[in-house]
């Protein structure tokens, strides 16, 4: 009797030990790469993985230089992606993650106008720490929270560290840059900032067909190239979209000198890029530019 007793106390004991060591507490963050999500008791993040993001799931791809997250918002669950970028001038250009947003409220309330085989990935700011600057939020904000000085808003152009993102891409790279007429920092190397670091990491992961930079002002769709060329593909893209849209189509820009921009290094990579340039900083042209991206799924899927 006594034995088994003794072996019923050490079946309990290895039983507690098992559930100690094996067992989910209520604050550890339980990661379902399967279902491409992670869960904690206090909220759900979406987590970016080799899966095909759900439509409807967003992305954490990392964070800016102040650690806010920049997120990524999933539509459609085909395979051929589509990427649209917003807010990569933070609050200078505070009318590309509005747009963004509204053209993601579009995709949610109107999931039919994905065709089948089609998803589209929004990142609404790609420098939310520019855009925190102008608008006091990194996320969703309203015309009345643009600050009204104008001091205010062209510090929202570059991030924390007072780069602008679009000179840290890796084509035609510099440190010391231009914007206009003013000399800006293009960072300390390629891809030194947080931002374009992350970017560049989903877009190598993920490897969309084609990228939609949305940045303003100019009222016009411009080519990519980063010396070899315009792509193709790259041209039918260009005037597809502004055929629809109504904007023109250019096959460069060649305002000033651009160094280091972002659908540059795209074209550097073979991936279809264009940048459409809203017509002033404070509308969002959402019919132009609703008509332009139709026009643009239905390329992808004829």
């Amino acid at each position: 009797m006594k034995n088994i007793i003794i072996g019923i106390i050490v079946v309990l004991a290895l039983g507690l030990g098992i559930y100690y060591f094996t067992g989910t507490k209520s604050n550890k963050v339980v990661l379902d790469v399967d279902k491409n999500v992670a869960t904690t008791t206090k909220d759900v993040v979406k987590v970016a993985t080799s899966t095909v993001p759900t439509s409807g799931s967003q992305s954490i791809l990392g964070t800016s230089v102040s650690g806010k997250n920049i997120l990524a918002y999933h539509y459609g669950t085909g395979s051929t992606e589509i990427l649209l970028v917003g807010g990569i001038h933070g609050g200078y250009a505070w009318n590309t993650p509005l747009l963004a947003f509204q053209v993601m409220d579009y995709l949610k309330a109107n999931p039919t106008v994905i065709p089948a085989g089609l998803r589209v990935t929004v990142i609404p700011v790609l420098n939310p720490d520019g855009l925190v600057k102008v608008t006091g939020t990194d996320g969703r904000f309203t015309v009345g929270d643009v600050s009204e000085s104008q001091a205010t808003v062209v510090a929202g152009r570059f991030n924390a560290n007072k780069v602008d993102l679009n000179r840290n891409f890796d084509c035609d790279w510099k440190a010391n840059s231009v914007w206009q007429n003013t000399d800006v920092s293009g960072g300390s190397a390629a891809f030194s900032e947080p931002e374009a670091k992350a970017l560049k990491t989903y877009v190598e992961t993920s490897q969309p067909k084609a990228v939609v930079a949305w940045y303003s002002a100019a009222g016009g769709v411009y080519s990519s190239n980063c010396h070899n060329g315009v792509l193709p593909e790259t041209k039918d893209l260009t005037s597809t979209y502004a055929k629809a849209s109504g904007y023109s189509a250019n096959e460069e820009f060649d305002f000033y000198e651009t160094t280091g921009d972002l659908t540059n290094w795209l074209a550097k990579k073979g991936i279809p890029a264009i940048g459409v340039l809203l017509t002033n900083h404070t509308d969002t042209e959402l019919a132009k530019n609703k008509a332009g991206l139709l026009a643009i799924f239905k390329y992808y899927t004829k």
